[in-house]
């Protein structure tokens, strides 16, 4: 009986973990992009109208630093026929040189090196681009934590 008491009480801690993790809170930019926290300094994520790609760098007082040799490529869209975008730096920020796919709901991953010569880091999420009722940010940038 003690066994099966551990047991639940096991499973049921692992529930609220998990379910926690789940609704974990995003953290967003001065963009109202997603703060990409993988890398100091922290990158903005940031999807434009034209659906290209906006990286800004921020300081840890929460400004925008202005990029320097970061090097970043996203590999977002199908599964199948992903879309490789790489970036030019456009005054203080580095913009895709291409769009994203079509759609609004699709896998992203983002690398980002400091440096041309560092080991990169990687932030994965999904890239909903449908508005949050609540925040009335993208999905993918949602404070709200729903």
């Amino acid at each position: 009986m003690n066994t099966i008491l551990r047991l639940l009480a096991l499973t049921a801690l692992a529930i609220t973990v998990t379910v926690s993790h789940a609704h974990e809170k995003n953290a967003a930019g001065p963009n109202k992009g997603r703060l990409l926290t993988v890398v100091e300094p922290h990158a903005e994520f940031l999807v434009t109208t034209e659906r290209k790609i906006q990286i800004t760098f921020i300081g840890e007082d929460g400004r925008p630093v202005a990029a320097a040799d970061q090097v970043v490529t996203v590999t977002a869209g199908d599964r199948s026929a992903p879309t490789k975008l790489t970036f030019t730096k456009t005054g203080n920020v580095l913009l895709s040189d291409a769009a994203l796919p079509a759609g609004n709901d699709f896998p992203t991953v983002v690398q980002i090196k400091i440096t041309p010569d560092a080991k990169p880091v990687y932030a994965r999420f999904n890239l909903n681009m449908f508005i949050c009722g609540e925040c009335n940010n993208a999905e993918y940038a949602c404070v709200c934590g729903h």
